[in-house]
């Protein structure tokens, strides 16, 4: 049986590397940034009888992936970070964000690969007071992206 309404975007999953889904590092409110997109190369024949153009796709570029949590108690990201810097390239992860249904099923997943942490923004401190929670940011460079139904 077929869905007619769209799913909600609150039910996600974010698994970092090789890290079991069960054993999460603290549950990530946004993910944003997902998108692909593909560089046109225009051309003419030189016989065409109009002169209008072709486009013809070339080289693809996956755009950057932002992730926003709550802090934790966890340096999972920050040993991510030192991990770029130290192995460079040897520090690529993949990334896969699932979208759940209501019932927790998995929807569909995006798997990013060869993410390395492009850049890190800390928590907003603000001794006024209230109930903000202090959020951490996580930019993603992806290589590649896969889409799984």
């Amino acid at each position: 049986m077929s869905r007619t309404s769209p799913y909600s975007a609150y039910n996600f999953l974010v698994k970092l590397g090789d890290r079991p889904p069960e054993d999460p590092l603290g549950g990530f409110s946004e993910v944003s940034g997902l998108s692909n997109e593909f560089t046109l190369a225009e051309y003419r024949n030189g016989n065409d009888k109009e002169m209008h153009i072709r486009r013809i796709p070339g080289l693809h570029k996956v755009g950057d992936v932002t992730l926003k949590r709550g802090i934790v108690n966890s340096s999972d990201l920050w040993s991510w970070i030192e991990e770029t810097r130290t192995a460079s390239v040897g520090a690529q992860r993949d990334v896969v964000i699932t979208l759940n249904d209501e019932a927790g099923q998995r929807v569909q997943s995006w798997t990013l690969r060869g993410c390395i942490p492009m850049k890190y923004t800390g928590p907003t401190l603000n001794a006024k007071g209230g109930g903000d929670v202090a959020m951490e940011e996580l930019v993603l460079a992806p290589e590649g992206i896969e889409f799984e139904q």
